[in-house]
């Protein structure tokens, strides 16, 4: 088939292109420095072929507090990146299926977080202009849908983590931010202050694994939104606890800012729909998924592991057994069961790099 995909350079974006073509699909791959999706126009020079399918992955976002400080440029950017897309989908290639990325974020913290509530309630606050933003993207399917007759699959994810990620200095998603601060303070003697008091709580899908569900659900499902998830959460702390045993750090020495943000204090899907649509699915298990994550971690540890430029130590305190070299080997504990654990605009180069949501 061919494949067009936005985002294509961000963390699931790489993944998904690589499975693609290596399913022997000719895929085109996207992303803000071959194509700004804010122009109306900008897609215009793709319209030599037919695409069967189209995977829209591109979000003007980051993680972290991003959200908070730029909610009307989210607004502004995200809409134009939908709006456009979905434009040129309809008026050029009305054949192709698209197959969107939604975000947990849209349900409402109150509610059970199933596929029907999906446009019911209302966000968090802090992460609400984001959020409508992926609920007007929704909106945009039905709506194509019912006019025009348009194919969609909206997928729903939990946090992705795996190999893989980002190594430009830009804010982590939680589990990644979680591994970069607690290698810092075992190879570097870093302070490691983690946002919140630790309980609340996420849930995880290694990437890979979204990949091959995406890959399942865009050949078998016609116009739906499915959440894809773990159907389990943990707590940051338990989620700390498992890092530490495997990178044989000091759980005690870490310290939990609860006046920091911390976005929603709970976010695990409905899996229902899921599991209906593939009775057969097996995740990879929490600990084996960490196991590889840190592995990846250490093999990067040059561009990733550095003190958390937030909490500057006045201390010269080193880690226990004193500084290790950043050049030397890192001894992991074998990984135990998975559930074993105790209980203005940007700069432009910012500002246009499209990612995954």
């Amino acid at each position: 088939m061919r494949i067009l995909v936005t985002g294509a350079s961000g963390f699931l974006g790489t993944g998904l292109s690589a499975a693609l073509e290596a399913g022997g699909h000719e895929v085109v791959r996207l992303d803000s420095k071959n194509c700004d999706l804010t122009r109306p126009d900008s897609l215009d020079r793709y319209n030599d072929r037919r695409y069967h399918q189209i995977y829209h992955l591109a979000a003007w976002t980051q993680a972290g507090d991003f959200c908070l400080h730029h909610a009307g440029q989210q607004w502004i950017v995200n809409q134009q990146i939908n709006t456009n897309l979905l434009a040129w989908w309809r008026r050029c290639q009305p054949q192709a299926k698209l197959i969107a990325m939604g975000t947990s974020c849209a349900y409402a913290p109150d509610g059970e977080l199933a596929e029907e509530n999906y446009l019911e309630g209302q966000p968090i606050e802090s992460l609400f202009a984001y959020a409508m933003s992926k609920r007007m993207l929704y909106v945009g399917l039905l709506a194509l849908r019912r006019q025009f007759g348009l194919s969609y699959l909206c997928l729903v994810p939990s946090t992705l983590y795996g190999p893989g990620y980002h190594t430009d200095g830009r804010q982590m998603h939680f589990i990644f931010d979680l591994i970069r601060k607690i290698l810092a303070g075992k190879l570097l003697g870093a302070p490691v202050v983690l946002w919140g008091d630790g309980y609340q709580r996420r849930e995880l899908v290694f990437r890979d694994d979204f990949v091959q569900i995406a890959l399942r659900l865009a050949a078998s499902v016609e116009n739906d939104l499915v959440n894809v998830g773990a159907g389990e959460e943990f707590t940051i702390r338990e989620f700390a606890q498992r890092i530490c045993q495997q990178v044989d750090y000091p759980f005690d020495r870490i310290v939990f800012d609860a006046g920091r943000y911390v976005g929603a204090r709970s976010k695990c899907l409905v899996t229902r729909k899921l599991r209906q649509y593939l009775p057969d699915l097996r995740l990879t298990p929490l600990a084996e998924g960490l196991d590889r994550t840190i592995r990846w971690f250490w093999s990067h540890r040059e561009l990733l592991v550095r003190p958390d430029p937030q909490v500057a130590s006045s201390s010269s305190s080193q880690s226990p057994g004193g500084p290790e070299s950043l050049q030397g080997p890192l001894t992991l504990e074998p990984a135990s069961p998975a559930g074993a654990l105790d209980p203005g605009w940007p700069a432009p180069a910012v500002a246009r790099s499209w990612g995954d949501s």
